[in-house]
């Protein structure tokens, strides 16, 4: 990949897309990861206003400090950028005290609750200051495996990176020079109080993951390990194809009209 190509490329087709959508500028959710770290320095690049919001949920120190980190490189570099930390723990505990069932039976609801009230909160800010709302999904999570929430962090205007594999978006992280320590961190999808990281929940790493994404030849001949990771992405293709394909419409035959 040329990487520098690339990011004036990406900056480029950003700045077009905010001005033919006639908005004043983009918001990112910055959870200290290398994906959103990237994605907003290139929205930063564009000179347009940028809005970076940190969300903590129950947090973990490691995750909350990265994000905090990032957003004072960025703000050091960059004029245009305006930071705003909200706290949604209170707010998610008072939605948790609503739900009707048990939440330790239903965790993966009260996680992918997170990414939501998130995206509500993108929104509301973002609706106020104009600007749209950034996506920070990669080739890999956003239509190989399906790795986000269906209307939380995939709830967004416009997605810059997804065209990149996780590999490709730490190459042109270094390029942009997003700082060290957020390129290094494991990948994690923050909504874990224990900090789990994204290979913990999938089984298998990125790079892993593109090599299946790619693999077309025959399994029969494949190694224990590579047959396990390609088994793995299959079924998470499959299960999660509601999410890469649009919603489905209950077209109404025309001799009922």
């Amino acid at each position: 990949m040329q990487a520098k190509k690339v990011a004036q490329y990406i900056v480029s087709w950003l700045d077009d897309y905010c001005v033919s959508a006639k908005a004043q500028g983009f918001i990112i959710g910055i959870s200290g990861g290398v994906d959103s770290g990237l994605t907003s320095v290139l929205c930063a690049m564009t000179g347009k206003k940028v809005i970076l919001l940190s969300m903590p949920i129950r947090q973990t120190t490691a995750e909350y400090s990265r994000a905090k980190n990032h957003l004072r490189a960025l703000t050091e570099r960059f004029d245009n950028v305006e930071v705003y930390d909200i706290n949604l723990t209170d707010t998610f505990s008072e939605f948790e005290k609503n739900m009707p069932f048990d939440l330790k039976e239903q965790h993966l609801a009260m996680v992918n609750s997170r990414a939501r009230l998130r995206m509500m909160t993108l929104y509301a800010l973002g609706q106020a200051n104009s600007v749209l709302v950034v996506g920070t999904g990669n080739k890999v999570e956003d239509f190989g495996v399906g790795f986000y929430t269906k209307y939380g962090d995939g709830g967004v205007d416009l997605s810059p990176i997804a065209d990149l594999t996780k590999t490709q978006v730490w190459d042109l992280a270094r390029e942009v020079k997003v700082i060290e320590e957020i390129i290094e961190a494991q990948p994690t999808d923050g909504l874990w109080e224990d900090g789990r990281s994204d290979e913990d929940q999938i089984g298998a790493s990125y790079s892993e993951l593109e090599w299946a994404m790619n693999y077309n030849g025959d399994t029969d001949n494949l190694s224990d390990r590579k047959a396990e990771v390609f088994a793995i992405y299959k079924h998470l293709n499959a299960i999660n194809q509601h999410k890469m394909i649009p919603i489905p419409v209950c077209l109404i035959p025309k001799e009922f009209s």
